[in-house]
């Protein structure tokens, strides 16, 4: 299985760093190939321009300047998201990610009267996403889960139908002692070494 993991964190010594790399020990300790997009250390410019809104609707242009990262979603078989949850959403950067590469016609089909978006990003057959989050877990439910949401229903529903997800959460994390951060990582590699794809 070819694994897309898509990491944004700011500091390189941080705990989400940790994560990422429990993540991908455990998916190669599974045989999976990993293609990982670091979004903070790539550069990678979370504005959508003018322009990209302009030609958003256009099939070709709205691909231009964002082909690359594009081609590795639409070869990948897994999509891995590896971010703290900021404000109870994705870092403003990953947000930006999602806006400008998961484009129209090419990763969904625009809705019609009666009906939702159309699924083109059939090739994702695994979708998970590894988070931190300050807040505990019943003030997460109270507030509704935004940042999960974002990923398992909202990119979710232009993968394919039978897709796998999965998310897992460490929460508050600010006062998360040393041994529950490393149970966490400890948890984070066993579930990726244990993760197969979606057959048939």
């Amino acid at each position: 299985m070819r694994a897309l993991v898509v990491y944004c964190h700011p500091v390189a010594e941080s705990f989400t760093a940790a994560v990422r790399d429990a993540t991908i020990r455990g998916l190669e300790r599974a045989g999976h190939e990993v293609d990982l997009i670091d979004l903070y250390a790539s550069g990678f410019d979370a504005v959508l321009s003018r322009e990209e809104r302009l030609a958003y609707h256009t099939p070709g242009a709205n691909t231009r300047t964002i082909a690359d990262h594009l081609a590795r979603v639409k070869q990948a078989d897994a999509l891995i998201v590896v971010a703290p949850t900021w404000w109870y959403g994705p870092p403003a950067l990953l947000k930006g990610w999602l806006d400008r590469v998961l484009v129209p016609f090419e990763t969904f089909g625009m809705p019609q009267p009666f009906r939702p978006l159309e699924r083109r990003l059939t090739n994702i057959r695994v979708l998970a996403a590894v988070s931190t989050l300050g807040s505990p877990w019943y003030w997460w439910l109270w507030v509704g889960q935004p940042g999960r949401r974002i990923l398992m229903e909202g990119v979710g529903g232009i993968i394919h139908p039978r897709a796998r997800k999965l998310w897992l959460a460490l929460h508050s994390m600010d006062s998360a002692s040393l041994a529950k951060r490393t149970a966490f990582l400890v948890r984070v590699e066993a579930k990726f070494a244990s993760l197969q794809p979606l057959r048939g």
